[in-house]
Protein backbone atom coordinates (compact mmCIF):
# COMPACT_ATOMS: atom_id res chain seq x y z
CA UNK A 1 0.00 0.00 0.00
CA UNK A 2 2.83 2.43 0.93
CA UNK A 3 4.24 1.90 -2.83
CA UNK A 4 1.15 3.05 -4.20
CA UNK A 5 0.47 5.79 -2.25
CA UNK A 6 4.04 7.04 -2.68
CA UNK A 7 4.20 6.46 -6.46
CA UNK A 8 0.72 8.87 -7.07
CA UNK A 9 2.20 11.86 -5.79
CA UNK A 10 5.18 11.58 -7.84
CA UNK A 11 2.74 10.70 -11.22
CA UNK A 12 0.88 14.34 -10.56
CA UNK A 13 3.92 16.33 -9.65
CA UNK A 14 4.95 15.12 -13.31
CA UNK A 15 1.61 15.89 -15.09
CA UNK A 16 2.25 19.85 -15.44
CA UNK A 17 5.74 19.58 -17.00
CA UNK A 18 4.65 17.21 -19.23
CA UNK A 19 1.90 19.27 -20.27
CA UNK A 20 4.44 22.11 -20.66
CA UNK A 21 6.37 20.28 -22.55
CA UNK A 22 3.60 19.34 -25.39
CA UNK A 23 2.43 22.87 -25.17
CA UNK A 24 5.39 24.65 -25.30
CA UNK A 25 5.49 24.87 -29.11
CA UNK A 26 1.71 25.23 -29.54
CA UNK A 27 2.14 28.29 -27.42
CA UNK A 28 5.29 29.60 -29.05
CA UNK A 29 3.81 29.41 -32.13
CA UNK A 30 0.65 31.27 -31.44
CA UNK A 31 3.15 34.37 -29.50
CA UNK A 32 5.05 34.24 -32.76
CA UNK A 33 1.73 34.96 -34.54
CA UNK A 34 0.84 37.56 -32.06
CA UNK A 35 3.60 39.20 -32.78
CA UNK A 36 3.95 39.15 -36.62
CA UNK A 37 0.16 40.69 -36.94
CA UNK A 38 1.15 43.46 -34.76
CA UNK A 39 4.19 44.61 -36.23
CA UNK A 40 3.65 44.25 -39.40
CA UNK A 41 -0.21 44.14 -41.18
CA UNK A 42 0.25 42.19 -43.75
CA UNK A 43 1.44 39.40 -41.56
CA UNK A 44 -2.04 37.76 -41.69
CA UNK A 45 -2.70 38.17 -45.02
CA UNK A 46 -3.65 35.63 -47.37
CA UNK A 47 -0.62 35.77 -49.75
CA UNK A 48 1.90 36.24 -46.79
CA UNK A 49 0.22 33.13 -44.83
CA UNK A 50 0.73 30.78 -48.08
CA UNK A 51 4.42 31.69 -49.27
CA UNK A 52 5.36 30.72 -45.51
CA UNK A 53 3.33 27.72 -45.62
CA UNK A 54 4.88 26.79 -49.22
CA UNK A 55 8.30 28.24 -48.44
CA UNK A 56 8.55 26.14 -45.67
CA UNK A 57 6.93 22.86 -47.33
CA UNK A 58 10.90 21.95 -48.43
CA UNK A 59 12.19 21.63 -44.92
CA UNK A 60 8.67 20.40 -43.33
CA UNK A 61 9.06 17.24 -45.45
CA UNK A 62 12.31 16.78 -44.62
CA UNK A 63 11.96 16.52 -41.24
CA UNK A 64 9.02 14.68 -41.24
CA UNK A 65 11.97 11.83 -42.21
CA UNK A 66 14.04 13.45 -39.59
CA UNK A 67 11.79 13.08 -37.33
CA UNK A 68 12.09 9.05 -37.44
CA UNK A 69 15.60 8.93 -37.78
CA UNK A 70 16.09 11.15 -34.26
CA UNK A 71 13.95 8.70 -32.51
CA UNK A 72 15.78 5.94 -33.68
CA UNK A 73 18.78 7.14 -32.48
CA UNK A 74 20.48 8.64 -35.38
CA UNK A 75 21.56 12.14 -37.04
CA UNK A 76 21.71 13.16 -40.59
CA UNK A 77 23.69 15.90 -41.34
CA UNK A 78 23.57 15.56 -45.71
CA UNK A 79 20.06 16.29 -46.23
CA UNK A 80 21.37 20.00 -47.72
CA UNK A 81 24.03 18.79 -49.75
CA UNK A 82 21.54 15.43 -50.70
CA UNK A 83 18.71 17.65 -51.73
CA UNK A 84 21.46 19.73 -54.06
CA UNK A 85 22.72 16.63 -55.83
CA UNK A 86 19.59 15.31 -56.85
CA UNK A 87 18.36 18.99 -58.06
CA UNK A 88 21.11 19.13 -59.88
CA UNK A 89 20.78 15.11 -61.62
CA UNK A 90 17.24 15.85 -62.22
CA UNK A 91 18.27 18.97 -64.09
CA UNK A 92 20.85 17.38 -65.84
CA UNK A 93 18.84 14.18 -66.70
CA UNK A 94 15.70 15.86 -68.23
CA UNK A 95 17.88 18.43 -70.27
CA UNK A 96 19.76 15.28 -71.66
CA UNK A 97 16.57 13.81 -71.96
CA UNK A 98 14.55 16.59 -73.71
CA UNK A 99 16.50 15.70 -77.32
CA UNK A 100 15.20 12.07 -77.39
CA UNK A 101 11.74 12.53 -75.95
CA UNK A 102 10.64 15.85 -77.24
CA UNK A 103 9.80 17.65 -73.59
CA UNK A 104 6.70 17.75 -72.32
CA UNK A 105 5.13 15.20 -69.52
CA UNK A 106 7.75 12.40 -70.18
CA UNK A 107 10.46 14.37 -69.28
CA UNK A 108 8.93 15.66 -66.62
CA UNK A 109 7.77 12.24 -65.14
CA UNK A 110 11.50 11.10 -65.83
CA UNK A 111 12.67 13.91 -63.61
CA UNK A 112 10.71 13.21 -61.08
CA UNK A 113 11.66 9.43 -60.87
CA UNK A 114 15.20 10.15 -60.95
CA UNK A 115 14.89 12.54 -57.98
CA UNK A 116 13.20 9.86 -56.14
CA UNK A 117 15.48 6.92 -57.01
CA UNK A 118 18.11 9.13 -56.00
CA UNK A 119 16.80 9.51 -53.06
CA UNK A 120 16.06 6.43 -52.19
CA UNK A 121 19.80 5.67 -53.28
CA UNK A 122 21.25 8.44 -50.85
CA UNK A 123 19.16 7.40 -48.09
CA UNK A 124 20.28 3.44 -48.66
CA UNK A 125 23.82 4.39 -48.67
CA UNK A 126 24.17 6.44 -45.20
CA UNK A 127 21.95 3.69 -43.80
CA UNK A 128 24.03 0.75 -45.25
CA UNK A 129 27.38 2.18 -43.77
CA UNK A 130 25.66 3.18 -40.23
CA UNK A 131 24.21 0.08 -40.04
CA UNK A 132 25.98 -3.17 -41.20
CA UNK A 133 29.34 -1.11 -41.66
CA UNK A 134 28.98 0.18 -38.01
CA UNK A 135 30.19 4.02 -38.52
CA UNK A 136 28.63 6.61 -36.56
CA UNK A 137 26.02 8.45 -37.79
CA UNK A 138 27.49 11.61 -37.40
CA UNK A 139 30.86 10.66 -39.12
CA UNK A 140 29.33 8.90 -42.17
CA UNK A 141 26.60 12.08 -43.06
CA UNK A 142 29.07 14.30 -42.42
CA UNK A 143 31.51 12.44 -45.16
CA UNK A 144 28.27 12.26 -47.14
CA UNK A 145 27.18 15.97 -47.06
CA UNK A 146 31.11 16.80 -48.05
CA UNK A 147 30.57 14.19 -50.88
CA UNK A 148 26.82 15.09 -52.26
CA UNK A 149 27.92 19.58 -52.31
CA UNK A 150 31.08 18.32 -54.39
CA UNK A 151 29.41 16.06 -56.46
CA UNK A 152 26.72 18.66 -57.50
CA UNK A 153 29.61 21.42 -58.00
CA UNK A 154 30.94 18.90 -60.12
CA UNK A 155 27.94 18.11 -62.47
CA UNK A 156 27.89 22.14 -62.36
CA UNK A 157 31.50 22.77 -63.16
CA UNK A 158 31.37 25.04 -60.44
CA UNK A 159 28.77 27.19 -61.66
CA UNK A 160 24.63 27.04 -62.12
CA UNK A 161 22.63 24.39 -63.34
CA UNK A 162 20.04 25.29 -65.08
CA UNK A 163 16.75 23.52 -66.35
CA UNK A 164 15.43 24.43 -69.87
CA UNK A 165 13.28 27.30 -70.60
CA UNK A 166 10.46 25.31 -72.31
CA UNK A 167 10.87 22.62 -69.25
CA UNK A 168 10.86 25.07 -67.02
CA UNK A 169 7.57 26.72 -67.87
CA UNK A 170 6.20 22.44 -67.74
CA UNK A 171 7.41 22.02 -64.46
CA UNK A 172 6.17 25.63 -62.70
CA UNK A 173 3.18 24.16 -62.08
CA UNK A 174 4.17 21.62 -59.53
CA UNK A 175 5.52 24.74 -57.31
CA UNK A 176 2.88 27.58 -58.49
CA UNK A 177 0.04 25.17 -59.08
CA UNK A 178 -2.59 23.65 -56.27
CA UNK A 179 -6.21 22.68 -55.59
CA UNK A 180 -8.57 25.58 -53.83
CA UNK A 181 -5.69 28.50 -53.77
CA UNK A 182 -3.33 26.06 -51.63
CA UNK A 183 -0.22 25.31 -53.77
CA UNK A 184 0.82 21.86 -54.19
CA UNK A 185 4.23 21.85 -51.78
CA UNK A 186 1.74 22.73 -49.00
CA UNK A 187 -0.53 20.05 -50.45
CA UNK A 188 2.58 17.50 -50.61
CA UNK A 189 4.01 18.86 -46.96
CA UNK A 190 0.36 18.28 -45.12
CA UNK A 191 -0.25 14.42 -46.48
CA UNK A 192 3.38 13.74 -45.67
CA UNK A 193 2.95 14.96 -42.09
CA UNK A 194 -0.56 13.21 -41.64
CA UNK A 195 0.89 10.06 -42.80
CA UNK A 196 4.12 10.17 -40.41
CA UNK A 197 1.99 11.29 -37.90
CA UNK A 198 -0.02 8.14 -38.50
CA UNK A 199 3.12 5.86 -38.86
CA UNK A 200 4.84 7.20 -35.70
CA UNK A 201 1.67 6.82 -33.49
CA UNK A 202 -0.65 3.82 -35.34
CA UNK A 203 2.01 1.24 -36.44
CA UNK A 204 4.64 -1.14 -34.89
CA UNK A 205 7.55 0.61 -36.99
CA UNK A 206 6.79 3.77 -34.89
CA UNK A 207 7.32 1.88 -31.72
CA UNK A 208 10.13 0.03 -32.72
CA UNK A 209 11.63 3.34 -33.69
CA UNK A 210 11.26 4.88 -30.13
CA UNK A 211 12.34 1.61 -28.74
CA UNK A 212 15.56 1.28 -30.50
CA UNK A 213 16.31 5.29 -29.33
CA UNK A 214 15.74 4.54 -25.88
CA UNK A 215 18.06 1.42 -26.02
CA UNK A 216 18.62 -0.69 -28.46
CA UNK A 217 20.05 -3.58 -26.87
CA UNK A 218 16.63 -4.08 -25.30
CA UNK A 219 14.88 -3.66 -28.30
CA UNK A 220 17.38 -6.59 -29.82
CA UNK A 221 16.26 -8.84 -27.15
CA UNK A 222 12.81 -7.92 -27.36
CA UNK A 223 13.37 -9.33 -31.19
CA UNK A 224 13.28 -5.95 -32.96
CA UNK A 225 15.19 -6.32 -36.11
CA UNK A 226 17.55 -2.87 -35.34
CA UNK A 227 20.03 -2.88 -38.11
CA UNK A 228 16.49 -2.94 -40.68
CA UNK A 229 14.32 -0.60 -39.01
CA UNK A 230 17.44 1.82 -38.80
CA UNK A 231 18.25 1.43 -42.27
CA UNK A 232 14.43 2.02 -42.94
CA UNK A 233 14.74 5.46 -41.27
CA UNK A 234 17.71 6.93 -43.60
CA UNK A 235 16.11 5.41 -47.06
CA UNK A 236 12.63 6.53 -45.68
CA UNK A 237 14.54 10.07 -45.01
CA UNK A 238 16.20 10.09 -48.26
CA UNK A 239 13.00 9.46 -50.08
CA UNK A 240 11.11 12.34 -48.78
CA UNK A 241 14.45 14.60 -50.00
CA UNK A 242 13.58 13.75 -53.30
CA UNK A 243 9.97 14.78 -52.40
CA UNK A 244 11.00 18.27 -51.60
CA UNK A 245 13.41 18.09 -54.00
CA UNK A 246 10.76 17.79 -56.98
CA UNK A 247 8.69 20.22 -55.14
CA UNK A 248 11.74 22.64 -55.32
CA UNK A 249 13.31 22.34 -58.53
CA UNK A 250 10.49 23.79 -60.08
CA UNK A 251 10.44 27.12 -57.91
CA UNK A 252 14.10 28.49 -59.51
CA UNK A 253 14.88 26.03 -61.97
CA UNK A 254 18.48 25.65 -61.31
CA UNK A 255 20.92 24.35 -59.28
CA UNK A 256 24.05 24.86 -57.74
CA UNK A 257 26.54 24.44 -54.57
CA UNK A 258 24.77 27.32 -52.90
CA UNK A 259 21.49 25.34 -53.09
CA UNK A 260 20.15 23.63 -49.50
CA UNK A 261 22.57 25.25 -47.42
CA UNK A 262 21.29 25.14 -43.70
CA UNK A 263 18.75 22.71 -44.39
CA UNK A 264 20.13 20.07 -42.47
CA UNK A 265 20.07 22.79 -39.57
CA UNK A 266 16.75 24.14 -40.17
CA UNK A 267 15.51 20.32 -40.38
CA UNK A 268 16.80 19.20 -36.84
CA UNK A 269 15.94 22.20 -35.44
CA UNK A 270 12.47 21.94 -36.28
CA UNK A 271 12.61 18.15 -34.86
CA UNK A 272 14.11 19.77 -31.48
CA UNK A 273 11.82 22.21 -31.03
CA UNK A 274 8.96 20.31 -31.83
CA UNK A 275 9.83 18.10 -28.87
CA UNK A 276 11.24 14.55 -30.43
CA UNK A 277 14.26 13.97 -27.96
CA UNK A 278 17.94 14.37 -29.77
CA UNK A 279 19.42 10.90 -28.31
CA UNK A 280 16.25 9.18 -29.45
CA UNK A 281 13.54 7.38 -27.76
CA UNK A 282 10.38 9.84 -28.28
CA UNK A 283 9.56 11.38 -31.41
CA UNK A 284 6.22 13.34 -32.49
CA UNK A 285 5.79 14.52 -35.67
CA UNK A 286 3.39 16.75 -35.04
CA UNK A 287 5.83 18.77 -32.97
CA UNK A 288 7.85 18.99 -35.79
CA UNK A 289 5.62 20.05 -38.24
CA UNK A 290 4.65 23.02 -35.50
CA UNK A 291 8.59 23.40 -35.18
CA UNK A 292 8.81 24.17 -38.84
CA UNK A 293 6.45 26.86 -38.60
CA UNK A 294 7.89 28.25 -35.45
CA UNK A 295 11.27 28.32 -37.60
CA UNK A 296 9.23 30.29 -40.95
CA UNK A 297 7.31 32.80 -39.15
CA UNK A 298 10.70 33.46 -37.50
CA UNK A 299 12.49 33.76 -40.58
CA UNK A 300 9.28 35.58 -42.16
CA UNK A 301 9.22 38.47 -39.05
CA UNK A 302 12.55 38.88 -39.80
CA UNK A 303 11.92 40.03 -43.25
CA UNK A 304 9.07 41.85 -43.02
CA UNK A 305 10.20 44.11 -40.03
CA UNK A 306 13.96 45.61 -40.13
CA UNK A 307 14.33 44.72 -36.11
CA UNK A 308 16.99 42.27 -36.64
CA UNK A 309 19.45 41.49 -39.77
CA UNK A 310 17.33 38.42 -42.08
CA UNK A 311 21.07 37.32 -42.39
CA UNK A 312 20.92 36.30 -38.89
CA UNK A 313 18.42 34.05 -39.29
CA UNK A 314 20.88 31.16 -38.91
CA UNK A 315 22.07 32.48 -36.29
CA UNK A 316 18.78 32.60 -34.59
CA UNK A 317 18.30 29.08 -35.52
CA UNK A 318 21.20 27.77 -33.68
CA UNK A 319 20.30 29.40 -29.84
CA UNK A 320 17.18 27.96 -30.89
CA UNK A 321 18.35 24.59 -30.94
CA UNK A 322 21.20 24.93 -27.73
CA UNK A 323 18.11 26.73 -25.80
CA UNK A 324 15.52 23.44 -26.93
CA UNK A 325 18.27 21.05 -25.99
CA UNK A 326 19.17 22.99 -22.94
CA UNK A 327 15.42 22.40 -21.65
CA UNK A 328 15.03 18.87 -22.56
CA UNK A 329 17.66 18.00 -20.48
CA UNK A 330 16.06 20.16 -17.38
CA UNK A 331 13.03 18.66 -18.26
CA UNK A 332 14.55 15.09 -18.10
CA UNK A 333 16.54 16.10 -14.56
CA UNK A 334 13.42 17.37 -13.36
CA UNK A 335 11.42 13.78 -13.69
Amino acid sequence: MSTTTDSQPRQEGRRPRLDLHVLGPIIALVVLIVVGALMNPNFLSYANVTNVLARSAFIGIIAVGMTFVITAGGLDLSVGSMAAFIAGLMILVMNLALPALGGGLTVVLLGILTALVAGLAAGWINGFLITTMRIEAFIVTLGTMGIYRSLVTWLADGGTLSLDFGLRTTLQPLYYGGLFGISWPIITFALVAILGEVIMRRTAFGRYCAAIGSNDTVARYSSVNVGRIRLMTYVGLGLLVGVATVMYVPRLGSASASTGVLWELEAIAAVIIGGTMLKGGFGRVWGSVVGVLILGLIGNILNLTDAVSPYLNGAIQGVIIVLAVILQREGKAGT
